[in-house]
């Protein structure tokens, strides 16, 4: 069992999943029952103000997998991601409607804090962003101090390595952990930030755009790491790059606007399905690049 505080600090009681996942022998991509989902998102909207800037989306994130969401810009992608972990509404004016179940609990209900739901469910965002006057070290301990998750000298060491290791960063900077976090290279910021992510536990992991500012070969060291990391998290990637999204993902949302200019699930299903034989004309548009 896990647990999420409460906003009036009563522990909510929520049913982790297990540690590992063994692939089904099926489509990797086949969802068989509510066992499977990670994040449920029903009837969802989210707005700025009065504008409505996704409409009536309902998504079932897969446990232990890759999610891509594509489609053009200003189609809510980076929205609907936010949405996932409440950093939506710290944007002033910024709500939702409809409901997003994170472990069979609505994490928008009036006793769920959303600090607890960013614990669980972190954010990796589009630009690297390590704690400027930190050094390597403490960029991943820091957060994991300050939450009450490790205490004591050796228990940090222990998690930087473990953390930094999951990262796929260890080798490269375990001479130089007192190091400033920002003397690192882009890629590398990025996986630092990716093990600040782990060190806090999450179940999921939320990536928007993760290799946009990246080069080709940070671009592959990151995606290699995703696939690594998917046996025991569940990722939802945002991504522009449709090749990107046909290499690292299970499964694929394909996103769009309409005429009021708010975006909406066309469709979502396995990765090959959606890129060889998507079920709307709108998706196959899209894929071969008649609009977008």
């Amino acid at each position: 069992m896990s647990e999420m505080l409460g906003s009036n600090g009563v522990q909510i009681q929520l049913e982790a999943p297990p540690l590992a996942y063994v692939r089904p022998t099926e489509d990797p991509g086949t969802m068989n029952g509510p066992e499977d989902v990670a994040i449920q998102i029903t009837d969802l909207d989210a707005f700025y103000g009065k504008r409505r800037v996704v409409r009536d989306v309902s998504l079932g994130v897969r446990r232990n997998a890759i999610t891509a969401i594509i489609g053009p810009s200003g189609s809510g992608k980076s929205t609907l991601l936010r949405c996932m972990d409440r950093m939506h509404e710290i944007i002033p004016g910024a709500r939702v409607t409809g409901t997003i179940s994170y472990r069979g609990t609505d994490i928008y209900g009036p006793d769920v804090d959303p600090a607890a739901v960013r614990r669980s469910i972190g954010m990796v965002f589009q630009q690297p962003n390590p704690f400027p006057t930190m050094s390597i070290a403490d960029n991943v301990a820091a957060p994991a101090r300050f939450n009450g998750l490790v205490r004591g000298r050796q228990a940090e060491r222990d998690l930087v390595e473990r953390c930094l290791s999951q990262a796929a960063l260890w080798d490269e900077v375990k001479d130089k952990l007192s190091h400033g976090g920002t003397s690192l290279s882009g890629g590398q910021q990025q996986r630092l930030c990716i093990a600040r992510s782990l060190a806090l536990e999450p179940d999921v992991l939320l990536m928007d755009e993760p290799c946009s500012a990246l080069d080709p070969v940070a671009t592959l060291q990151v995606e290699q790491l995703m696939f690594d990391l998917k046996s025991r998290y569940t990722i939802v990637i945002v991504t522009h790059n449709m090749q990107q999204a046909s290499r690292v993902s299970d499964r694929t949302a394909f996103l769009t606007m309409g005429e009021d200019r708010a975006g909406f699930l066309v469709e979502e299903g396995p990765t090959v399905n959606v890129f060889t034989a998507p079920r709307e004309q709108l998706t196959e548009d899209y894929i071969s690049g008649r609009f977008g």
